[in-house]
């Protein structure tokens, strides 16, 4: 079983870019709606390969939050959970190398899925994982200040005491209300700069600043769609967090391929 994304299928895999930013699109409702059932569709053509992806995305969750409880690092545990879905993004190339070929109904394996995504490391894709984790250090360092100036006092010597005093004190109160409009905003500025620049660049021969700035573009002249898309990936990634990380097995693959062929659809075809 294969997707296809009508009227936006690339003409070649990676091609040189003319002058100038590509076109963007104007969105609507059911192109998220065509877009997530196509994505659906390219999880159920390749389960295993598409599922690979999301469980070494899930167990690296679960060994960063092992890690920060060896360390002893228990603050850090929530904010680093929260933040963590700010990678997604880069780490989801795979799953759009999947499907673009299977858009054009190439043949792939393995190999030719992991080669590509290693050569991204050449590539413009490198720049935008600078960005991607710039981003989520700017996270985890302005929850650290918060603490600091908010939480002073207090002592995390465990976790049920970390969330005892977040969750049931009015300073805690108050560190969350911040660390959310925070972190709502570097979400929104991460989303932003990403949603289109990441499959953009793993497709064209574009320089990353006009990624980003392409895909400011779609975000800023279809904000409804967009907005509304952001929102679907937080809750659906957060919620995926639950059950021990394992939910994002399955709905990473699917955002991933979805993002894929929204992209498709945001953005005019080469040539245009």
């Amino acid at each position: 079983m294969t997707s296809k994304t009508t009227g936006t299928t690339p003409s070649a895999p990676i091609t040189p870019q003319g002058q100038g930013l590509p076109e963007v699109n104007t969105l609507t409702a059911e192109d998220i709606k065509a877009s997530l059932k196509a994505g659906f569709a390219d999880f159920l053509a390749r389960p295993v390969m598409s599922g690979f992806f999301g469980l070494f995305y899930a167990v690296f969750g679960i060994l960063l939050v092992w890690c920060l409880v060896w360390l002893g690092k228990i603050w850090m545990i929530i904010p680093a959970v929260i933040g963590f879905p700010l990678v997604a993004p880069f780490a989801a190339a795979g799953l759009y190398e999947m499907s673009r070929r299977m858009q054009r109904d190439e043949g792939f394996g393995w190999s030719e899925i992991l080669t590509v995504m290693a050569r991204q490391r050449k590539r413009e894709m490198g720049w935008m994982a600078f960005v991607t984790l710039f981003i989520f250090w700017v996270w985890m360092y302005q929850v650290r200040l918060w603490l600091a100036i908010i939480l002073q006092d207090s002592s995390f010597s465990d976790f049920d005491g970390f969330l005892h005093i977040v969750f049931f004190t009015s300073q805690g109160w108050t560190f969350l209300a911040i660390g959310t409009c925070v972190g709502a905003f570097l979400s929104a500025v991460l989303f932003t700069v990403t949603v289109v620049a990441m499959p953009l660049l793993l497709e064209r021969e574009i320089d990353f600043i006009s990624g980003m700035l392409t895909s400011i573009r779609v975000v800023t002249e279809n904000p409804v769609v967009m907005l509304s898309w952001a929102a679907i990936i937080s809750v659906t990634m957060l919620l995926s967090l639950v059950p021990a990380f394992l939910g994002l097995i399955f709905t990473l693959p699917i955002l991933g391929h979805t993002t894929w062929h929204l992209y498709q659809r945001a953005v005019a075809p080469m040539g245009e």
